[in-house]
Protein backbone atom coordinates (compact mmCIF):
# COMPACT_ATOMS: atom_id res chain seq x y z
CA UNK A 1 0.00 0.00 0.00
CA UNK A 2 1.52 3.65 -0.91
CA UNK A 3 2.83 5.70 2.06
CA UNK A 4 4.19 9.25 1.11
CA UNK A 5 7.60 9.60 3.18
CA UNK A 6 6.23 11.53 5.97
CA UNK A 7 3.85 8.74 6.30
CA UNK A 8 6.67 6.04 6.42
CA UNK A 9 9.00 7.91 8.39
CA UNK A 10 6.29 9.12 11.31
CA UNK A 11 5.08 4.69 11.03
CA UNK A 12 8.61 3.93 11.59
CA UNK A 13 8.54 6.32 14.48
CA UNK A 14 5.54 5.06 16.07
CA UNK A 15 6.52 1.43 15.37
CA UNK A 16 9.22 1.96 17.53
CA UNK A 17 7.64 3.35 20.14
CA UNK A 18 5.30 0.47 20.71
CA UNK A 19 8.50 -1.71 19.82
CA UNK A 20 10.21 0.34 23.21
CA UNK A 21 7.58 -0.04 24.93
CA UNK A 22 7.25 -3.96 24.91
CA UNK A 23 4.09 -3.90 23.28
CA UNK A 24 5.13 -5.94 19.54
CA UNK A 25 8.39 -8.05 19.17
CA UNK A 26 10.00 -8.89 15.95
CA UNK A 27 8.42 -11.97 14.21
CA UNK A 28 8.65 -14.59 11.34
CA UNK A 29 5.04 -15.05 11.39
CA UNK A 30 2.91 -16.53 8.55
CA UNK A 31 0.19 -14.00 9.20
CA UNK A 32 0.37 -10.38 7.80
CA UNK A 33 -2.17 -7.54 8.33
CA UNK A 34 -1.46 -3.92 6.78
CA UNK A 35 -1.09 -1.06 9.39
CA UNK A 36 -1.37 2.40 8.47
CA UNK A 37 -1.49 5.59 10.46
CA UNK A 38 -3.98 9.12 10.74
CA UNK A 39 -3.82 12.00 12.17
CA UNK A 40 -5.63 13.16 15.08
CA UNK A 41 -7.07 16.60 15.74
CA UNK A 42 -4.34 17.54 18.14
CA UNK A 43 -1.47 17.09 14.98
CA UNK A 44 -0.15 14.26 16.12
CA UNK A 45 -0.30 10.96 14.25
CA UNK A 46 -2.12 7.38 15.55
CA UNK A 47 -0.76 4.08 14.07
CA UNK A 48 -3.72 1.85 13.30
CA UNK A 49 -3.95 -2.20 12.41
CA UNK A 50 -6.56 -3.63 9.95
CA UNK A 51 -7.45 -6.78 11.62
CA UNK A 52 -10.76 -7.73 9.41
CA UNK A 53 -8.87 -10.08 7.70
CA UNK A 54 -8.06 -11.76 11.11
CA UNK A 55 -11.39 -11.05 12.84
CA UNK A 56 -13.06 -12.88 10.06
CA UNK A 57 -11.07 -16.36 10.82
CA UNK A 58 -11.39 -15.74 14.75
CA UNK A 59 -14.35 -17.30 16.68
CA UNK A 60 -16.15 -14.67 18.45
CA UNK A 61 -16.13 -14.88 22.23
CA UNK A 62 -19.33 -12.57 22.34
CA UNK A 63 -20.02 -9.44 24.78
CA UNK A 64 -19.65 -11.09 28.54
CA UNK A 65 -21.00 -7.26 29.04
CA UNK A 66 -23.26 -6.58 26.46
CA UNK A 67 -24.58 -3.33 27.82
CA UNK A 68 -23.48 -0.09 30.45
CA UNK A 69 -24.13 -0.17 33.98
CA UNK A 70 -26.44 3.12 34.44
CA UNK A 71 -25.43 5.52 37.75
CA UNK A 72 -28.89 5.84 37.72
CA UNK A 73 -29.50 3.25 40.59
CA UNK A 74 -26.80 4.84 42.78
CA UNK A 75 -28.85 5.79 45.84
CA UNK A 76 -28.60 9.96 46.27
CA UNK A 77 -26.30 11.50 48.42
CA UNK A 78 -23.74 8.35 48.05
CA UNK A 79 -20.00 10.17 47.17
CA UNK A 80 -18.57 8.45 43.96
CA UNK A 81 -15.12 7.90 42.98
CA UNK A 82 -14.34 7.12 39.27
CA UNK A 83 -10.96 5.36 37.75
CA UNK A 84 -10.25 5.56 34.34
CA UNK A 85 -7.21 2.97 33.77
CA UNK A 86 -4.48 4.21 31.22
CA UNK A 87 -4.07 1.74 27.88
CA UNK A 88 -6.16 -1.22 29.01
CA UNK A 89 -5.66 -3.03 26.07
CA UNK A 90 -1.90 -2.60 25.96
CA UNK A 91 -1.40 -3.83 30.12
CA UNK A 92 -2.86 -7.26 29.18
CA UNK A 93 -1.09 -9.87 27.68
CA UNK A 94 -1.35 -12.27 24.36
CA UNK A 95 -1.09 -16.01 25.18
CA UNK A 96 1.96 -16.21 23.60
CA UNK A 97 1.26 -18.77 21.22
CA UNK A 98 -1.37 -16.24 19.63
CA UNK A 99 0.74 -13.52 19.33
CA UNK A 100 2.16 -13.97 15.64
CA UNK A 101 -1.74 -14.22 14.11
CA UNK A 102 -1.40 -10.08 14.57
CA UNK A 103 1.81 -10.03 12.82
CA UNK A 104 2.56 -7.02 10.54
CA UNK A 105 5.13 -5.52 7.83
CA UNK A 106 6.62 -1.66 7.28
CA UNK A 107 8.19 -1.26 4.21
CA UNK A 108 11.52 0.54 3.35
CA UNK A 109 11.92 3.48 1.47
CA UNK A 110 12.21 2.65 -2.35
CA UNK A 111 12.05 -0.89 -1.46
CA UNK A 112 16.05 -0.52 -0.36
CA UNK A 113 15.94 -3.66 2.43
CA UNK A 114 13.75 -6.59 3.35
CA UNK A 115 10.47 -5.20 4.88
CA UNK A 116 10.34 -5.70 8.77
CA UNK A 117 8.15 -7.85 10.47
CA UNK A 118 6.69 -7.63 14.00
CA UNK A 119 3.27 -9.05 15.85
CA UNK A 120 1.62 -7.80 18.76
CA UNK A 121 2.51 -9.18 22.31
CA UNK A 122 -0.31 -7.46 24.05
CA UNK A 123 -3.81 -7.09 23.29
CA UNK A 124 -4.20 -5.23 19.69
CA UNK A 125 -6.49 -2.56 19.07
CA UNK A 126 -9.03 -3.50 16.51
CA UNK A 127 -9.19 -7.32 17.05
CA UNK A 128 -12.77 -8.26 17.92
CA UNK A 129 -12.39 -10.15 21.21
CA UNK A 130 -9.81 -7.30 22.99
CA UNK A 131 -13.19 -5.67 24.42
CA UNK A 132 -14.26 -8.86 25.58
CA UNK A 133 -10.86 -10.28 27.58
CA UNK A 134 -10.61 -6.37 28.53
CA UNK A 135 -13.80 -6.83 30.60
CA UNK A 136 -13.35 -10.44 31.73
CA UNK A 137 -9.66 -9.34 33.11
CA UNK A 138 -10.66 -6.25 34.86
CA UNK A 139 -13.43 -8.51 36.17
CA UNK A 140 -10.71 -10.94 37.59
CA UNK A 141 -8.86 -8.20 39.51
CA UNK A 142 -11.59 -6.21 40.79
CA UNK A 143 -13.06 -9.41 42.47
CA UNK A 144 -11.59 -9.83 45.43
CA UNK A 145 -12.43 -5.69 46.37
CA UNK A 146 -16.38 -7.15 45.58
CA UNK A 147 -15.80 -9.54 48.13
CA UNK A 148 -14.19 -7.46 50.68
CA UNK A 149 -16.84 -4.29 50.34
CA UNK A 150 -20.25 -6.14 49.42
CA UNK A 151 -21.90 -2.79 50.52
CA UNK A 152 -20.20 -0.90 48.13
CA UNK A 153 -21.48 -0.39 44.17
CA UNK A 154 -18.33 -1.49 42.23
CA UNK A 155 -19.24 -0.88 38.68
CA UNK A 156 -16.58 -1.39 35.90
CA UNK A 157 -17.10 -1.15 32.04
CA UNK A 158 -13.81 -1.88 29.77
CA UNK A 159 -11.38 0.83 31.11
CA UNK A 160 -14.15 2.60 33.78
CA UNK A 161 -14.54 1.71 37.15
CA UNK A 162 -17.17 3.62 39.19
CA UNK A 163 -16.75 3.00 43.56
CA UNK A 164 -19.66 4.62 45.04
CA UNK A 165 -20.43 4.22 48.96
CA UNK A 166 -22.47 5.63 51.98
CA UNK A 167 -19.86 6.40 54.41
CA UNK A 168 -19.69 5.02 56.98
CA UNK A 169 -16.60 6.23 58.25
CA UNK A 170 -14.79 9.28 56.66
CA UNK A 171 -11.84 7.55 54.98
CA UNK A 172 -13.94 4.58 53.90
CA UNK A 173 -14.12 5.14 50.14
CA UNK A 174 -10.97 7.08 50.23
CA UNK A 175 -9.36 3.53 51.73
CA UNK A 176 -11.28 1.37 49.16
CA UNK A 177 -10.28 3.25 46.56
CA UNK A 178 -6.23 3.08 47.14
CA UNK A 179 -6.73 -0.88 47.47
CA UNK A 180 -8.76 -0.93 44.36
CA UNK A 181 -5.63 0.86 42.63
CA UNK A 182 -3.38 -1.86 44.04
CA UNK A 183 -5.32 -4.51 42.68
CA UNK A 184 -5.54 -2.62 39.44
CA UNK A 185 -1.74 -2.41 39.61
CA UNK A 186 -1.27 -5.88 40.75
CA UNK A 187 -3.04 -7.49 37.96
CA UNK A 188 -0.74 -4.93 35.57
CA UNK A 189 -3.56 -2.69 35.10
CA UNK A 190 -2.01 1.25 35.39
CA UNK A 191 -4.18 4.19 36.74
CA UNK A 192 -3.97 7.14 34.47
CA UNK A 193 -3.17 9.65 37.58
CA UNK A 194 -5.09 12.49 35.82
CA UNK A 195 -8.43 10.94 35.12
CA UNK A 196 -8.97 9.76 38.62
CA UNK A 197 -12.55 12.02 39.94
CA UNK A 198 -13.25 12.29 43.43
CA UNK A 199 -14.80 15.45 43.26
CA UNK A 200 -18.75 15.81 41.87
CA UNK A 201 -19.90 16.01 39.06
CA UNK A 202 -18.36 12.71 37.96
CA UNK A 203 -18.06 12.13 34.34
CA UNK A 204 -18.87 8.12 33.94
CA UNK A 205 -19.81 6.79 31.04
CA UNK A 206 -21.65 9.61 29.23
CA UNK A 207 -23.57 10.21 32.53
CA UNK A 208 -22.45 13.45 34.35
CA UNK A 209 -23.34 12.73 38.08
CA UNK A 210 -23.81 14.69 41.01
CA UNK A 211 -24.83 13.95 44.09
CA UNK A 212 -28.60 13.90 43.52
CA UNK A 213 -29.00 14.50 39.92
CA UNK A 214 -27.94 12.47 36.72
CA UNK A 215 -27.83 13.57 33.22
CA UNK A 216 -26.20 12.66 29.91
CA UNK A 217 -23.30 13.89 28.76
CA UNK A 218 -23.28 16.21 25.75
CA UNK A 219 -22.52 14.30 22.45
CA UNK A 220 -21.43 15.18 19.74
CA UNK A 221 -22.23 12.92 16.59
CA UNK A 222 -19.62 13.27 13.52
CA UNK A 223 -21.54 11.89 10.52
CA UNK A 224 -19.00 12.77 7.86
CA UNK A 225 -17.28 9.43 7.64
CA UNK A 226 -14.25 8.96 5.34
CA UNK A 227 -11.84 6.87 7.25
CA UNK A 228 -12.26 3.68 9.21
CA UNK A 229 -11.71 5.74 12.43
CA UNK A 230 -14.17 8.08 11.69
CA UNK A 231 -16.50 5.12 11.59
CA UNK A 232 -15.21 3.98 15.33
CA UNK A 233 -15.75 7.10 16.53
CA UNK A 234 -19.28 7.19 15.52
CA UNK A 235 -20.17 3.93 16.38
CA UNK A 236 -18.07 4.54 20.62
CA UNK A 237 -21.39 7.83 20.02
CA UNK A 238 -24.06 6.05 19.39
CA UNK A 239 -23.01 3.29 22.28
CA UNK A 240 -23.20 6.38 24.72
CA UNK A 241 -26.90 7.11 23.57
CA UNK A 242 -28.22 4.06 23.04
CA UNK A 243 -30.13 3.39 26.42
CA UNK A 244 -31.55 6.72 26.29
CA UNK A 245 -32.61 6.08 22.63
CA UNK A 246 -34.20 2.62 23.11
CA UNK A 247 -31.49 1.52 20.45
CA UNK A 248 -30.32 -2.56 20.36
CA UNK A 249 -27.56 -4.73 18.96
CA UNK A 250 -29.99 -5.91 15.88
CA UNK A 251 -30.46 -1.97 14.48
CA UNK A 252 -26.72 -1.67 15.22
CA UNK A 253 -25.15 -4.69 13.44
CA UNK A 254 -24.80 -3.09 9.83
CA UNK A 255 -22.85 -0.29 10.99
CA UNK A 256 -20.81 -2.70 12.95
CA UNK A 257 -20.43 -5.21 10.20
CA UNK A 258 -18.84 -2.32 8.38
CA UNK A 259 -15.86 -3.00 10.75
Amino acid sequence: WPLTHEKLRMLYELVDKQLQQGHIGPTTSPWNTPVFITKKKNGKWRLLHDLRQVNAVTESMGALQPGLPSPTTIPANWPVTVLDLKDCFFTIPLVERNGPKFAFSIPSVNQSKPMKRYHWVVLPQGMKNSPTICQMYVAQALSGMKLKYPQMLIYHYMDDTLLAEHLQSPDLLARATEETRAALSAHGLQIAPEKVQKEQPWKYLGWKISMSTVQPQRITLRTEIQTLNDLQRLLGSINWVRPLLGIDNIQLSPLFDIL
